[in-house]
């Protein structure tokens, strides 16, 4: 069906419902029903969803849901992912850095200030990358939840573009634990923009105390502004770039219970702050996006630093990639049609 005979139905469907309303109200009252204009107008808003512009039609968000992602640029959706789906993934995670599994193509990242120490396994390694092949972890990126919500985003045709499982550690008290401000589409050389979005779930209750997402609600709305490592005196991990400029600007905390999942847009300015706790603060997550996505040639942009800085991270790892083929060495289509 077309979009456009989809909505006919609706609104032939809305008639009907009204017009027997009005004969069982007629009946209880003794007098017709008349439908307020702010009811009508409320359901013509509803199904002309046309101005819409970061989320498809036909999709499993609701209207107001939809509105609050096309203002803010996010959305929560609590308790999407199950405890023991959860454990799983974090069990995984303890058995690849303790080496009881091999890592295989999956990326190992070392918190920066513990790199010179005997810190070991799961207090060494703050991120776990390219996670999209494995047995088990994959299965997040799979997940049928997760995917119905993406589509609201993508449309059909999904493809796991960037795979995570973060492992904030108690800060060292270098402050390394901070993820500053950024937008997420620096790292990526595929467009549009607006056919991308990240799923992140976390994997316990987050916080303020344990460094949750913060964000600035609306930013998405703005263009993807340079990049670059921080002028600030604490050391700070790898690739982590940043936005300048946003230093004293209001942030919302996104407090999270286990299993809740917020989906965000690229461009939003995001980030998340120091774990003051004694444990770790661990999420798992994926960038998605439309396979009908389009690679962008970088060079002579404000992404060619991170480009470069990415370049020779897989030389590190003997890969001679292009800035696109790492890329597309990341990806997998998980639903839909392929390009």
């Amino acid at each position: 069906l077309t979009y456009q005979h989809q909505k006919d139905q609706l609104k032939e469907k809305y008639t009907m419902a009204v017009d027997r309303m009005k004969v069982i109200f007629q009946h209880l009252h003794g007098r017709e029903l008349n439908p307020s204009l702010s009811e009508t107008s409320a359901v013509a808003e509803h199904l002309s969803t046309d101005n819409f512009r970061y989320t498809v039609n036909d999709c499993i968000l609701s209207y107001n849901q939809r509105k609050f992602y096309e203002e803010n640029g996010y959305i929560v959706i609590p308790k999407l992912i199950e405890d023991n789906q959860i454990e799983k993934y974090r069990q995984r995670f303890l058995d690849v850095c303790n080496g009881k599994i091999p890592k295989g193509h999956m990326t190992l990242m070392k918190e920066s200030s513990l790199r010179k120490t005997d810190a070991k396994g799961e207090r060494l390694y703050y991120k776990l990358q390219d996670f999209v092949w494995d047995d088990v972890l994959s299965d997040y990126i799979h997940d049928p939840k997760v995917l119905d919500y993406v589509e609201c985003f993508t449309g059909p045709n999904i493809k796991a573009m960037h795979t995570m499982l973060i492992n904030k550690p108690p800060d060292s008290g270098k402050m390394t634990s901070i993820h500053p401000l950024h937008q997420d589409l620096h790292y990526f050389p595929f467009r549009p923009a607006d056919r991308i979005v990240a799923a992140w779930t976390a994997m316990e209750r987050v916080d303020e105390d344990n460094g949750c997402l913060v964000v600035i609600p609306g930013s998405h709305k703005g263009n993807l502004l340079p990049h670059d490592y921080p002028k600030w005196d604490q050391g700070v991990n790898k690739a982590f770039h940043s936005v300048e400029g946003f230093e004293d600007h209001p942030l919302i905390s996104l407090k999270m219970e286990k299993g809740d999942t917020v989906f965000f847009h690229p461009i939003l300015i995001h980030g998340s702050g120091v774990n003051i706790t004694k444990g770790f603060r661990k999420a798992i997550s994926c960038h998605y996006a439309a396979s009908e996505c389009e690679y962008i040639d970088v060079q002579g942009t404000t992404q060619e630093n991170i480009a470069k800085e990415i370049e020779e991270m897989a030389r590190h790892k003997g890969r001679k990639y292009h800035y696109e083929s790492v890329w597309k060495y990341r990806c997998r289509l998980n639903r839909g049609i392929g390009k």
